[in-house]
């Protein structure tokens, strides 16, 4: 199994709006990808620090293989403009 796990900064610009939006855009992917064993996506707590990552994904497929077949399928490269457009910082890790 691996865990891909990201977090993002979003601009502050309609940040709740696109906190959701991205979240739907994220979680229809396991309609379209099937190495997704897992997906989750959920926000920073409203009283937590707010300098936190305000957006992660938790995502679950069987091995490396299926993360590349999940980070270069078209569904999923589909929503990198909308990304960049409203994130100003991504950290992530594959365990």
């Amino acid at each position: 199994m691996v865990t891909h796990i990201v977090m993002w900064k979003l601009k502050e610009q309609d940040k709740e709006q696109n906190k959701l939006k991205l979240q739907k855009v994220l979680l229809d992917l396991n309609d379209y990808i099937s190495e997704i064993k897992s997906i989750s996506v959920d926000f920073n707590l409203k009283q937590a620090p707010q300098d936190n990552y305000d957006v992660i994904l938790t995502l679950v497929v069987d091995s490396w293989e299926d993360l590349e077949i999940y980070a270069n399928h078209p569904e999923h490269v589909k929503i990198f403009d909308f990304v960049r457009s409203v994130v100003t910082s991504r950290v992530a890790i594959d365990y």
